[in-house]
């Protein structure tokens, strides 16, 4: 099967093919564009969406803070001049400089060709074999997840204030988040947030009939913030009446029967993912060398190596890579799988391969962390900035300004500013729309004449 234009044009040009299009390859891309032309380079990205999803604000998305389509950068529309694949890779040899690509939807798989190699594949949620937890669990790390997680939040509370059963109701309000840190607090703030306020809409249900559950195999949540802001946040967590199980595991949620490690047992319909990250496994069927938690090795310089040394025209930055903190004393410590980390890596890996394409010395990554900030919800939050530790509103506000700043495009910030501003003067929307995730439902039960059944609000499918 032919590829696309990317890989039949005259190689007139050196082609970097970059792997994922999230922080590395949209940063990656702008800075190699910014200062090279097409007459110098090719660039093409491959990733299964056109659109880059800035994971820190995913929280607010899905709590109706936020747009969805304001926390997502469109990448045809941000990287001009520059050949977008909307693909899945399946295999990389780079000892034959090429990779596999598989359509997104239909399609014969392809192979294409580069001279340098940008490896940004990013990393999956870590699950565990726990049963029914790949039936029945929800994820957390893109926008389509935060959508569905606020429409099943707000469609079980439309159940709930339907029935007169009171252990359906329980269940129906009843709310598990596994995975204490950053993207599982947040989550769960927010979210709670949301469901307290959309309570007072439902005349059936107080705000104290839902139950909000956190699982952390810890003995801490936020480990990043230190302990005392971590404290200070279970302590403001369990203020607002969220169960916080700590050093607990679950071990069991088929069909939504909750089993913990405590020996504890309940029903709920909604559970919540988020406990850690791993590399993108697509990783494990390349020739790249990888280190014992399969991320890509590399140098300082964010070029791939193994034993042997460099490998030319390798290079790799982000969550899948191991990169070398050469700001931590630890031996061996690598970077931080963060969104800090991420941004900068692929602003210097841009700069690194312009240099070695000009036969130019490389310079090595060393970037200290500026700190850390989360949110707990709405006016709430902690921040540990250069030493100085922040609560409450003056954290969570220092939350929002560093990430309004990260956010890629000055498109994409000023909606976010005119979202946080029109939220002053009106409360944010709290409408289910569910439905949409089966749009063909009504349409066939119109069609076969079944009427009897509607789609439920909350269906995650058809």
């Amino acid at each position: 099967m032919s590829a696309p234009s990317v890989a039949g044009r005259p190689r007139r040009t050196s082609r970097i093919l970059i792997l994922g299009g999230g922080y590395i390859g949209l940063y990656t891309a702008l800075g190699l564009r910014k200062q090279m032309g097409r007459d110098e380079v090719e660039i093409a990205i491959v990733d299964p969406r056109s659109y880059m999803t800035y994971q820190p604000f995913l929280p607010e998305a899905a709590a109706g803070s936020l747009e969805p389509r304001h926390v997502v950068a469109p990448l045809r529309r941000e990287l001009k001049g520059c050949t977008l694949i909307t693909g899945a890779v399946s295999e990389i040899r780079h000892a034959d400089r090429r990779v596999v690509v598989e359509p997104v939807e239909e399609g014969e798989s392809y192979e294409l060709s580069y001279d340098h190699l940008v490896v940004g594949l990013g990393s999956v949620a870590r699950t565990l074999p726990i049963p029914g937890l790949a039936e029945f669990g929800i994820g957390f790390k893109q926008v389509e997840e935060a959508t569905a997680l606020r429409n099943q939040v707000l469609g079980k509370m439309d159940v709930a204030a339907s029935t007169w059963d009171p252990e359906l109701r329980r269940r129906k309000l009843t709310f598990v988040f596994v995975g204490g840190g950053f993207a599982g607090i947040e989550a769960l703030g927010e979210i709670e947030d949301m469901a307290r306020d959309a309570a007072r809409m439902f005349d059936g249900i107080r705000r104290e009939d839902m139950r909000f559950v956190l699982v952390e195999g810890a003995g801490r949540i936020l480990p990043e913030v230190g302990e005392e802001l971590g404290g200070y946040a279970i302590e403001q967590l369990r203020a607002r009446g969220i169960e916080i199980h700590l050093n607990t595991f679950l071990e069991s949620c088929i069909d939504g029967h909750i089993k913990l490690s405590t020996g504890e047992e309940f029903e709920a319909d909604t559970v919540v993912w988020t406990a850690g990250v791993k590399a993108n496994p697509v990783l494990e069927s390349s020739d790249l060398p990888l280190d014992e938690r399969g991320r890509v090795r590399t140098l300082a310089t964010l070029q791939v190596a193994d034993d042997d040394g460099v490998l030319a025209g390798a290079w790799a930055a982000g969550d899948c890579a191991a990169v070398p903190d050469l700001t931590s004393e630890a031996p061996g410590a690598t970077t931080g799988p963060t969104a800090q980390h991420a941004v900068r890596q692929a602003k210097h890996l841009a700069q690194n391969i312009v240099r070695a394409l000009r036969g130019q010395p490389l310079e090595e990554y060393r970037h200290k962390n500026l700190g850390t900030v989360a949110s707990l919800g709405l006016g709430k939050g902690v921040a540990n900035v250069g030493g100085v530790k922040l609560r409450g509103p003056a954290a969570w506000f220092m939350h929002r300004t560093y990430h309004m700043w990260a956010m890629p495009t000055l498109n994409r910030k000023v909606r976010i500013v005119l979202d946080w501003t029109t939220a002053l003067f009106f409360r944010r929307e709290l409408v289910a729309l569910g439905s949409l995730q089966s749009p063909r439902a009504s349409f066939v039960a119109a069609a076969t004449g079944n009427q009897k059944k509607q789609p439920s609000p909350s269906a995650a499918k058809e």
